[in-house]
């Protein structure tokens, strides 16, 4: 089985224009990511899409490995599949994987992806995501963390911006609500056939794109992961927060 790492990553940003270059330290936020993802034994290539020519000649001056892809995208899953078209020839369909990293998470922990490829041993697995269980009531009704409800087979139900489950009556032990972790990993041509899926109802109100996959009755497959979620930059501040915590780390 080939194991292939795309981070999908734009210049354009309404909160932080040209966020994957800005600097973490020494290093701009893409290599950052990139040298994560890089620690991945399983992976036979690891590639920063992007439609930025900045991004690119960055990644190029690393010694990373980028390919160009159009500005037209809504999604990092249609950037991850205009990349697998381009080396479709290298990766055949029927044998390969590919997880879509978020390329705003400086401190990805290889571990995490190493995790989600664990799905694929089970040869049913179509798409593959995290999820991990979280008690802070302000994250639990904060719409920009993404709740998941599971079945008893780790099957993805649905996903909300809202606290899901609505707990109506007390019980006696408190509910576990679980947290998205933004990492997905599909089978080859699963990929390719979401990438030719219309926008959904469901995803359009929600505006979450792994409903669109749902409602299309694709199986996700959530694991809980034993790393909680990473920093993640979506804003000037994140980044300022992600180089303090940089340097407590150096200097412990």
């Amino acid at each position: 089985m080939n194991y292939l790492g795309i981070i999908p990553a734009r210049y354009q940003s309404t909160r932080f224009p040209g966020k994957p270059l800005c600097m973490i330290g020494e290093k701009t936020m893409i290599q950052c990511v990139y040298e994560q993802a890089s620690k991945v034994k399983a992976f036979s290539d690891v590639v920063v899409a992007t439609d930025d020519e900045r991004i690119f000649q960055t990644v190029q001056t690393f010694q990373g490995h980028a390919i160009m892809t159009s500005s037209l995208h809504q999604s990092g899953t249609e950037r991850c599949a205009e990349v697998y078209r381009n080396l479709v020839d290298k990766y055949p369909l029927k044998n390969t994987i590919i997880v879509n990293i978020q390329g705003d998470e400086p401190f990805i922990q290889p571990q995490q992806i190493e995790e989600l490829l664990s799905a694929f041993e089970n040869p049913n697995t179509e798409i593959a995501t995290l999820v991990y269980p979280v008690e802070s009531q302000d994250l639990i009704e904060n719409p920009n963390t993404v709740k998941v409800v599971m079945s008893t087979q780790n099957k993805a139900l649905y996903f909300s911006r809202m606290p899901i489950p609505y707990v109506a009556n007390k019980p006696s032990q408190p509910h576990v609500y679980y947290k998205h972790i933004g990492l997905y990993a599909y089978r080859a041509d699963v990929l390719l056939s979401l990438f030719q899926l219309p926008p959904s109802p469901l995803e359009k109100a929600e505006n979450l794109e792994q409903l669109r996959w749902i409602e299309n009755g694709y199986n996700i497959t959530t694991l809980i992961s034993k790393y909680p979620s990473t920093l993640t930059i979506d804003s000037p501040e994140d980044a300022e927060k992600a180089n303090l915590y940089l340097n407590r780390k150096n200097t412990l």
